[in-house]
Order: structure tokens, then C-alpha cells, then sequence
């Protein structure tokens, strides 16, 4: 083997690096298992004291100089579905910004273009909302410029004035609802801190006003609602000096210590009352003193030594400021709520974290920013008052924010700024501090330079926040996930036994099949599923129900590449070469076939990772992760173990088949493009068949991600009928879509409606919700439980099949490119897409007929990934048949192609059978123990994998033979040539000449 010392070194490397980060996982399932040590008593776990000792750790060292948040980031973590919490796509409306950049006009023709473009983009998402009401606009007011409607004081500094084109006018709007998804995207990432909720994730989603959030183990749905859509809170206060704060703050220093020197007395309490066990050891200088060294306050100099050593001096550590290291804020937050805070702290006193952590020394500090609320908690100053606000350079070169007023806010900013000379005043997002500048004099006019140790990013950032509040930019639900806890352990046990029974099948059969060759096969997956788990974790990925699809998928598929291999050493074996030339030529006469079959797999991965979202994006992941790691541990790392066992073993030498399986699929000679016709029959009538019966069933069974809708797992405390349970609840819908079936278990139901669909917001879910309680009000005996909930937007459900079909489409394409690139042939790359489309329309086709058994699963997206993933698998059995035919055609240039395409299927049947009987234990493992929500998945692959098996040999092949052999043959025999042996296994090729 060529380049072994680098290959060898690769991997080292590779595998260091997962261990590495896998480590990382063992170190953070440590914290937790102590977190839960901790907090459980008498049996029982306390939840918050769970959550106190892991706020507790957050931002403390637990492995080396890693502090338990950096753990926590590169760990393999789980997804929702497999922990339980809320995932929630939300859509920043651009209605409102239009509107607000109007001035709320009131002319006719903008508002019906509002109102037309909103409807337009009910089925035409796609394009962008600003596009379809420019359409609109001009369709109702042709010869009126858009112009006319926005060209006002506030939009001036827009550079749109009355002579403003459309196109610019437009450009303008664009630019205001690209920085509002940008304002909204910040906000967001601020707020979701506030769920308490550890890797919450949240991320812009291409080419869409939509950002997705993720919130594990969050347990009030509500809350995150109203959290997340709420207008973005932008004021402006007056800031306390510290030497007014100081006081309060050594008073209240003085209470907590004197509180926790009488919980250290008592010996059988101290163990739960010690609540600074984990606070960082910093600067020993006590409060005051750091107060004093600041402001030079006699008062806060006298005290000094009274505090010294109290609880709130081993907190305020940031030099010079008030402020905490980042580790000890959730403790500082605990003392502001307490007790002790609210009595002694005055009401108009309210202590705002800053926005952003200050870096001092490596160590990173939050400040407190003393501000001064007024009695009504009502600020002189909201975020209305902002008409703009923009980066800029100012005069000595340096980065500065450019704020105005509007006219009545400038009036209220002067005799702010003219009241606090020489003071701070805050500008509060969200109650965080987003800047306090001091003031240098008053500000008239409204116009205001705000100055200091800034970056251009800071800036950035600053101008987007001052300007959150000023035009509105709504949020709203488009699609949303509730996963209960329980059905996410429930989850975790179905997907480990199912990935563990699919390892252990695959180890057998192929220990089975191919003897001592087949360990090595079992170490090289092995290893790859380790180099899977580790590169998820070195990306931050988390591991879902669809990964763990996607890895069990990986583990049937990649053996693969060793049964071609194996396959290849046996054929070389009988011909008669050395055991260390048959490897060698093993190896380089499957590399071909191997690469082909990847590419193919790893453009589905590609396609399925940008277009697809959520659980599809997951298992692309995965999918794309493991062609790669595939591709080395079965290539590469089983050649060098093979190798190293050959030269070291003489006495035991490998072997490459077992008693049973030595003589078993050789000598055939099966006419199997003789039976071409008969398979185009039964392909037809299936198909029509499966067609009819989705027609006269009343279309596909469509899941909620492809028609929108609510659904609801529900679980009782017996077992129940569905059909009884849809009787009962249907009359609160009104008529609209329902399905009721067992989800997983006897007593566990899966309501979906397509009750108010069509309306996202959240007095509708309240209602959908409040239909469906009433419904099971009959049932209330059997103590009905919603454990989870999931919706999907009408505009959302267009936009994932339009992406659904479009990446079926360019999977087509893509695969057509490749073939023809690869077999230079266009006959090749149409037989390959024909059996390809072939085998989705026998996939699709399969579930109608299913129902008539009594099997109703729905299409989702999920079905999608699956459908894709069957088109992978079928075109890899294809790969390897073209690659055999063109091998024989090379070496044998003057046969047909309708003389060597028999003996290229039967030569390489056994790899299809072995292939195909991996794969399909596996998908049949998956469909038994992976639970109801990979049953629909697990169903189309298992119709996938036999009927993409059989296309590969009586479809694909069968059909270059139509219209390039017969072609060929027409053509030889004009020229006198013998092409004896059309359509039937030919005496002229055999093993010896190959």
C-alpha cells in the first residue's frame, strides 16, 4: 500500500482527536451524575438543586483549565427528541417594518398591496415578501411612484426622497428588514440565557427571515412563547454614583455574612445552607474598598473594614467597577433576589447586568450597572424616541455610534442629558445595558455622538440595538416542538437498543460469512463509529433520533466497501494468485466501485444538509460524517490490520470465507436481463396500483410537515381505540383535518388537525389546545396527558415541500452529471435516473397499499430523507454493476455490451445479496425496536432496500441494454461481427478470462 506511513499517521491523528473530544462528554456526564448526587435526597431528586449546583459550576474548572461551559460546548450532546425541551422556528414579519417606514400611511393602494402581498406569500414563499408587494403595489398604482408613500423625514437618512426610484425604495426597505432580522437574531440570543437551559442554540436559517431556537429541558412552554415574541424593550435611565450604591451594598454585605456565620454553626445544616462553597477566590479587598479605590467616598473609606471578608466582597472582583467574574453570576443573581436584597436595597435602586463580559487579565467580568428606576417603573426615554442610529468614524479617527432623536424625544433628551452633566446615563435592552456613557453637556437638537474604547463590530452592535426599539419588527411562531422528558428517555432506549442490535447483527453475519476477514470488517466499524461520535462532537453537533438513523444507516452501508473488497480477494484467490496479491489487487480493483458508490451517497448528504432542516439536517450530518470516516476505517484502516495479520500470523493465515459460505453464489449464470420485461410489468402495475389506491384513499397520507397543522401526543392510563377517541374530539374542530392513531404503545395517541392551520399565532394554539382538552373531556377517567406538541405554519409546510421536491430533483441531476462524467455514456446516466425515479415512485406507492394491511404511516420530512437515502443505497448496488461492466468491456474490447452484462450482474450478485441482507436487517432492527418515530422512516427503507436491490439488476441495467446494446448490436452485426450470446449468460466471458 502506497503512502502507508502517512495514512498511519492520519489516523493517529483522527483518532487522537475524538478521544479527545469524546473525553470531553465522559467529563460532563461526571458534573452532571455529581449534580444529581447532590441534589437528591431521601430518594428524591430536588430539580432546583440540580440546576444550583450546575449554575454553580458553570464557569468554574472541571477538567484541567476548562471550565464546565466549555465542557458542556464540546461534548456530544442530545437532541430534543432525545432529551426532551421546545424547539421553535420563528419568522420576523416585514409587514410592520413596511407599514412603520410608511409612517402607517393610509392610502388605499399600499395597504391592499400589504394585504395582497400577504396572501401571495401564503403559496408563493419563496419569494421575497418586499418583491411580491412591490408587485402588488404596482399593479394597483401603476403610475404612482412608491416614492410618494415613503419619502418622509424619518426615511431621509435612508437616501429616499420624493424622486427615489422603486427599485431604490425597495433596496432601502430590504436593507431595514435584513438589520431587523439581524436586531431580532442578537435579541434572541440574549434572551434565551434568561430559560435557565444548558447549549441552547439558536441560528439564522439561509436565505430566510426565520431563526430556529433550541431550548433542551425547558419545562414552560408558555413562558418561551411569550419570551421569545415579545417587542424588543429598549429605555433609557439615570445611573446611581457608587458612593450613593455603596452604603446600601455594605449593609447588605454585612446581613449575608452574618446569615451564612450562622449557618456554618450549625453543623447539621451546613452542608445545604454553605452557599458560597463554589464562589471563585478572587481579589480579598473588600467591597467598600473597592468602592473607595474607585470614588474616594469617605463614607464607602469607613466601612471598608467592616466588610472586609463578607460575602459580597468575595463576589465583586472586577478591578475598580462593580462586577463579578462570569463564573459567579447565577450566585450574585441569587443574592439580588433574596430576602436580605429586597429589604435593605432601596425600590428605585435596580442592579442590570451589562450586556457584554469586559476581559481583564484572561478573566472575563460582568459588571453591575446601579440604575435608577423611578417609582412607576416608567422611563423618560423608550426606544421610540430613537429615530436612527448608525455606525460611524468620528473626527480623531476613531469608531463612534450616531444617534438621533425624533422631535419629541429630543425635547425629553435635552433635559435628561442637561440633568445629568458629568454623570451616566443607561440605555437598557431587554434590562440588560447595552452602553452607559457619561454625559459631557446637554444635547439639543437630538443628535448624539457616543463615544469610547470602541471596535467597528461594537459599534455595529451598539447602533442595532438602539435602534431595536424604534421600528417594530414582530415575531411570530411559524413551527414549534414540545418534547416531554419521558418520551425523550423513552427515545434515548429505543434508539441505544436499536443501534446496539444493528451493530451486533452486522458483527455476526459478517464474522459469519467471511471468517477471520470479517473481524477485521467488525474492527474497522467499530472504529467508525467511534470517528463518527467524535467528529459529531468536535463540531458541536448534537445526536438526534434521525442521526441515530442516520448512523445505524451508516453502519449497514459501510461494511459495504469491505463486502466489495472481500469479494474481490475471493475472486483473485480462485484464479490463483498469492494471498498478498490478492489483496493487493482486492484493494485496487474495488477502490473505483467505492469511490463511485461515496460520491453518490455523499452528494444525497450534501443536497439534504442545505436544503433540509431540523431532523433532516441532523441525519445529513450524520449521513456525510460517515461516508467520510467510512470511506478510511473500511479502505484504508482494514488494509493495514489485514496486512499486518497476513505477515505476522503464518501460522493462522487469513481467511476471506467460512465452510458455509466458500462455495456459496459462484458458477451462476442467471438470464437475468431475459427477465426484464416481467419486471417492467410488475414495476408498472405497482406503481398504478399504489396511485389508484392513494386516490381513492383521498391522497397521500401527508404528515404536518407537508400540510401544516397541529399534533399532539397524548398518553392515557389504558388502552384506547383511536377511532372512538377521533368520534369524540371531531365535533370541537369544526369539520377541519383529523387523524387519531396509536403512537409506540396501546394507551399512547398521536392527535394531528389541521384545525386553524392557517392561523400561526398564539391565541390560536391557546385555542387548539383549549378544542382538544374539551374533546378528551369524556375521557377524563383515563387521565389524559399532552408529553408533546408540535405545529407547522402553513407557509412553512409550502416552503418544505417546495425544498422536498427540489431536493429529489437536483439528487437526480447531481447523480446524472456524475454517471455521465464517470461512464461517459448518457445511456448509463439515463438508465441510472429512470431506476432511481423508479425506485421513489415504488417507495411512495408502497404506503397506500400498506393501509390497506392496516399500516398507515405519514410522509414527512423524514420520509423525504429516506426516499433520498433508498436512491443513495440503489444507486451504490448501480455503481458496482456499471463499474463491473465497464471492467469487463476494457479487458475484453471486442464483446458487446449485451455480451458481457449477464455475466457483470451474476459476477457481482453475491456483493448485492450480502449488501442488501446487511442493510436490511439493520432498516428491519430499526423498524422493531426504533420507536413510532422512526417507524415511518424505517418502512420506506425497508421498501427501498428490497425494491432498490432488485431495480439495480432488472431495471437499470436491463434498460442501457434497450437502447445503447441493442444499438451496439445492431451496428456489429451491419459490420459482419459475431455478437452471439444476446440476452443470456454468454461461454465467451468467463472467470479465467476476466
Amino acid at each position: 500500500m502506497r503512502n502507508k506511513g502517512l495514512i498511519i499517521a492520519l489516523t493517529l491523528v483522527v483518532t487522537a482527536l475524538c478521544a479527545y473530544f469524546l473525553f470531553f462528554t465522559y467529563v460532563s456526564r461526571g458534573v452532571q451524575s455529581k449534580a444529581v448526587a447532590y441534589a437528591t435526597r431521601n430518594g428524591k431528586l430536588d430539580e432546583a438543586a440540580r440546576q444550583h449546583y450546575l449554575d454553580s459550576v458553570w464557569r468554574a474548572p472541571v477538567f484541567g483549565p476548562f471550565t464546565y461551559r466549555e465542557v458542556r460546548q464540546s461534548e456530544l450532546g442530545l437532541g430534543l427528541d432525545l432529551k426532551g425541551g421546545m424547539h421553535v422556528t420563528l419568522e420576523v414579519s416585514p409587514v410592520e417594518i413596511v407599514r412603520a417606514m410608511s409612517g402607517n400611511s393610509k392610502d388605499p393602494a399600499f395597504n391592499r398591496a400589504l394585504a395582497n402581498a400577504q396572501e401571495a406569500q401564503k403559496t408563493n414563499s419563496s419569494t421575497p415578501f418586499t418583491a411580491l408587494f412591490a408587485q402588488a403595489y404596482q399593479q394597483l398604482a401603476p403610475s404612482k411612484p412608491l416614492a410618494t408613500i415613503f419619502a418622509n423625514t424619518t426615511n431621509k437618512s435612508r437616501g429616499i426622497d420624493i424622486n427615489s426610484s422603486n427599485e431604490k425604495v425597495i433596496g432601502a426597505i430590504d436593507k431595514e428588514v435584513e438589520e431587523a432580522i439581524d436586531r431580532s437574531f442578537n435579541i434572541l440570543r440574549t434572551r434565551v440565557d434568561k430559560f435557565g437551559v444548558n447549549q441552547p442554540s439558536i441560528q439564522r436559517v439561509k436565505g430566510t427571515g426565520r431563526l430556529q431556537i433550541e431550548l433542551p429541558g425547558v419545562d414552560n412552554p408558555d413562558r418561551v412563547r411569550k419570551l421569545l415574541q415579545g417587542q424588543a424593550k429598549l429605555e433609557f435611565w439615570e445611573v446611581w454614583n457608587q458612593n450613593e450604591v455603596g452604603p446600601y451594598l455594605v449593609t447588605l454585605d454585612k446581613q449575608l455574612s452574618a446569615k451564612q456565620a450562622a449557618a456554618k454553626a450549625a453543623p447539621a445544616t451546613a452542608s445545604t445552607t454553605d452557599t458560597t462553597a463554589t464562589a471563585a477566590a478572587g481579589d480579598s479587598t473588600s467591597l467598600a474598598a473597592q468602592l473607595a479605590k474607585k470614588t474616594k467616598d469617605a463614607t464607602a473609606d469607613s466601612a471598608a473594614n467592616s466588610a472586609q471578608g463578607g460575602v459580597l466582597a468575595k463576589l465583586f472582583t472586577m478591578p475598580g467597577r462593580l462586577g463579578v467574574n462570569l463564573r459567579d453570576t447565577a450566585r450574585m443573581n441569587q443574592i439580588l433576589r433574596s430576602p436580605e436584597a429586597k429589604a435593605t436595597l432601596p425600590p428605585t435602586l435596580a442592579l442590570l447586568w451589562s450586556l457584554k463580559p469586559t476581559t481583564i487579565e484572561k478573566q472575563e467580568y460582568l459588571e453591575l450597572i446601579p440604575v435608577r428606576k423611578t417609582r412607576d417603573g416608567v422611563p423618560m426615554l423608550s426606544g421610540e424616541a430613537v429615530n436612527d442610529a448608525r455606525a460611524d468614524i468620528g473626527q480623531n479617527g476613531q469608531p463612534e455610534v450616531l444617534m438621533n432623536m425624533t422631535p419629541a424625544g429630543s425635547r425629553k433628551w435635552a433635559k435628561m442629558t442637561a440633568a445629568n452633566i458629568g454623570r451616566q446615563v443607561a440605555m437598557v435592552l431587554d434590562d440588560y445595558v447595552c452602553s452607559a456613557p457619561v454625559v459631557q453637556g446637554e444635547i439639543t437638537g437630538g443628535g448624539t455622538s457616543i463615544t469610547g474604547s470602541f471596535q467597528i463590530e461594537d459599534t455595529q452592535d451598539l447602533a442595532n440595538q438602539l435602534k431595536a426599539g424604534k421600528l417594530p419588527a414582530p415575531t411570530r411562531i411559524v413551527e414549534e416542538a414540545v418534547v416531554g422528558p419521558s418520551l425523550g428517555k423513552e427515545a434515548i432506549n429505543q434508539g441505544l437498543y436499536s443501534s446496539l442490535a444493528g451493530v451486533v447483527i452486522i458483527m455476526l453475519f459478517m464474522a459469519f460469512y467471511y471468517g477471520r476477514a470479517g473481524i477485521v470488517a467488525d474492527i474497522a466499524l467499530l472504529f467508525n463509529i467511534f470517528l463518527i461520535l467524535g467528529v459529531l462532537a468536535q463540531f458541536g453537533t448534537a445526536l438526534t433520533l434521525p442521526g441515530i438513523a442516520g448512523l445505524i444507516l451508516v453502519m449497514g452501508t459501510s461494511v459495504d466497501a469491505n463486502v466489495l473488497i472481500f469479494e474481490r480477494i475471493r475472486e483473485e484467490l480462485d484464479h490463483g494468485l498469492s494471498l498478498t496479491d490478492a489483496i493487493n489487487k482486492g484493494y485496487s480493483r474495488a477502490f473505483s466501485a467505492i469511490f463511485d458508490s461515496n460520491v453518490t451517497t455523499m452528494l444525497i448528504a450534501v443536497i439534504l444538509g442545505f436544503f433540509g432542516t431540523g431532523p433532516v439536517q441532523n441525519f445529513a450530518i450524520t449521513l456525510g460524517i460517515g461516508v467520510l470516516t467510512s470511506f478510511l476505517s473500511a479502505v484504508f484502516v482494514s488494509r493495514l490490520i489485514i496486512e499486518w495479520m497476513v505477515k505476522g500470523n503464518e501460522n493462522h493465515p487469513m481467511t476471506f470465507s467460512t465452510v458455509i459460505s466458500r462455495n456459496l453464489f459462484k458458477n451462476l449464470n442467471f438470464d437475468i436481463v431475459g427477465k426484464r420485461k416481467l419486471a417492467y410489468t410488475f414495476s408498472t402495475l405497482f406503481i398504478v396500483a399504489g396511485f389508484v389506491l392513494m386516490a381513492v384513499q383521498g391522497g397521500p397520507n401527508l404528515g404536518v410537515d407537508f400540510k401544516g397543522g397541529r399534533a399532539y401526543v397524548v398518553d392515557f392510563n389504558k388502552t384506547m381505540v383511536a377511532s372512538d377517541v377521533a368520534d369524540k374530539i371531531r365535533p370541537v374542530f369544526e369539520g377541519a383535518g383529523l387523524e387519531v392513531k396509536q403512537y409506540g404503545s396501546p394507551d399512547r395517541l398521536r392527535i394531528t388537525t389541521g384545525y386553524l392551520a392557517e392561523d400561526e399565532s398564539p391565541v390560536a394554539d391557546k385555542k387548539v389546545v383549549a378544542a382538544l382538552n374539551k374533546g378528551l373531556q369524556a375521557y377524563s377517567a383515563d387521565a389524559p396527558v399532552i408529553k408533546s406538541t408540535s405545529k407547522v405554519g402553513a407557509t412553512i409546510a409550502d416552503d418544505i415541500k417546495r425544498t422536498s421536491v427540489l431536493s429529489l430533483g437536483l439528487t437526480l441531476l447531481g447523480i446524472f452529471v456524475y454517471v455521465l462524467f464517470r461512464f461517459e455514456r448518457w445511456q448509463y446516466s439515463m438508465a441510472a435516473v429512470v431506476a432511481l425515479f423508479h425506485d421513489a415512485l415504488l417507495v411512495i406507492a408502497a404506503f397506500p397499499i400498506a393501509r390497506l394491511f392496516g399500516l398507515n404511516y405519514e410522509m414527512d420530512q423524514i420520509f423525504v430523507a429516506a426516499l433520498l437515502t433508498v436512491i443513495g443505497f440503489s444507486m451504490n448496488d448501480t455503481v458496482v454493476i456499471y463499474d463491473r461492466i465497464r471492467e469487463y468491456l476494457r479487458e475484453n474490447p471486442k464483446l458487446t455490451f449485451a455480451q458481457v452484462v449477464n455475466p457483470a450482474l451474476n459476477s457481482t450478485f453475491s456483493r448485492t445479496m450480502i449488501t442488501f441482507t446487511t442493510v436490511f436487517l439493520v432498516v428491519f432492527v430499526m423498524y422493531v425496536f426504533g420507536g413510532e418515530t422512526l417507524r415511518s422512516f424505517s418502512f420506506a427503507m425497508i421498501i427501498g432496500v428490497i425494491f432498490g436491490t432488485y431495480s439495480s439488476l432488472f431495471i437499470a441495467t436491463p434498460i442501457i441494454l434497450d437502447t445503447y446494446g441493442k444499438k451496439e448490436e445492431r451496428e456489429r452485426l451491419a459490420r459482419g461481427e459475431d455478437v452471439t450470446g444476446v440476452d443470456a449468460g454468454t461461454p465467451k466471458l468467463s472467470q479465467a478470462n476476466v
